[in-house]
């Protein structure tokens, strides 16, 4: 059985490429290099799509266009990652300097369904409930 090809879905909100902030995704884009896995940057066009269908999962097909409210944090979906290859790129990314990216997760059977706006939105919300100061 062949093994799948680590793939990365990563979303950067337009007003961070135009503040001068290429310098993260360059960084970013130069870990995944030399690790070898491959990149698909996701558009706010693609938010309607599902996370099947963006990582190009069989079986998922393109879905009507449908404009999603405007994201203004970064996502990156990690596909096909063991768990020792997600403590890598996660050490080689501080390695590198790249500011950490707040909304990170790994696609599962449950959430490759899911449309990309959907799991930013339960990214979100997990990572409100994890910075919320215990009571």
């Amino acid at each position: 059985m062949a093994v799948s090809k680590e793939m990365v879905l990563y979303y950067q909100p337009e007003q961070e490429k135009q503040g001068g902030n290429d310098t993260k995704a360059a960084k970013l884009k130069g870990v995944l290099i030399r690790m070898g896995i491959r990149i698909r940057n996701i558009t706010s066009e693609q938010m309607n799509q599902t996370v099947g269908y963006l990582a190009g999962i069989e079986g998922f097909e393109e879905t009507a266009s449908e404009a999603c409210p405007p994201v203004n944090e970064e996502i990156l979906v990690m596909k096909n990652f063991s768990n020792r290859r997600v403590d890598e790129f996660l050490m080689n990314l501080r390695r590198a300097g790249v500011p950490k990216i707040q909304l990170k997760a790994v696609i599962t059977d449950t959430n490759c369904k899911w449309r990309f706006y959907d799991l930013y939105e339960e990214l979100k919300q997990e990572n409100e409930a994890m910075s919320k100061e215990p009571q």
